[in-house]
């Protein structure tokens, strides 16, 4: 990683300047580990009986009707 520090006028590192291509990266992997730490705490709260899976039919039939009141809404 080819990383450019701001300093204050003390020296400290208070910043960095990082390529945008660099940044884009580090993001995308960042956004992976969100997704993959939400997935180990759901199925974590399914084992402990905290939640249950729904059904994928009953799943898309939500996100169907949710989706229609907002269209309905002007929301979308």
């Amino acid at each position: 990683m080819d990383a450019k520090y701001m300093v204050d006028e003390n020296g400290k590192r208070v910043g960095v300047f990082l390529d945008i291509e660099e940044y884009e990266r580090l993001i995308e992997e960042l956004e992976e580990l969100e997704d993959i730490r939400a997935y180990d705490e759901a199925k974590a709260e399914i084992e402990r009986g905290e939640d249950e899976s729904v059904p994928w039919e009953q799943a898309r039939q939500e996100i169907e009707e949710e989706r229609a009141r907002l269209k309905r809404d002007g929301l979308v």
